[in-house]
């Protein structure tokens, strides 16, 4: 039996989308095959890479992906917005993705002081996680 591809769109895909790929990939890589997509991709934010390493996350392939990039990689069964800005963009993919969901996680703070900002992207990836976790019990 394949895996069906799930999407994680985010703007920058930096973060959040970096996030649930990862967390996707460690809660159920054996039944998803995960992939993330920024609509104004940028590159992995550091502090991305140092939570979920924290959490025992392996983050060996993220890298920073257009939607089209993501999309040439094969057929898409759920797509999950994490960000507003990125749900804009969700009309494009109707054609290409079987669902589209929208679960918008705020940013996490990428200004002041390292430990505000570590909290911040730990609260995200916990919330995340969470969300994933609830999903997977319903799949």
């Amino acid at each position: 039996m394949s895996r069906q591809r799930v999407l994680f769109l985010c703007t920058a895909n930096s973060a959040r989308s970096q996030m649930a790929e990862a967390l996707l990939r460690h809660l159920a890589g054996d039944r998803y095959e995960a992939c993330s997509a920024g609509t104004h991709p940028s590159q992995v934010h550091p502090m991305s890479i140092r939570v979920l390493k924290e959490a025992g996350v392996s983050t060996e392939s993220l890298s920073s992906t257009s939607i089209e990039d993501a999309l040439s990689g094969g057929p898409v069964a759920h797509a999950f917005a994490v960000c507003a800005a990125a749900a804009e963009s969700c009309p494009v993919l109707v054609d290409a993705v079987g669902a589209i969901t929208l679960w918008p996680f705020n940013d996490p703070q990428t200004s002041g002081p390292e430990d505000e900002q570590l909290a911040s992207f730990r609260t995200t990836r916990d919330l995340i996680r969470a969300k994933l976790e609830a999903w997977l019990a319903e799949h």
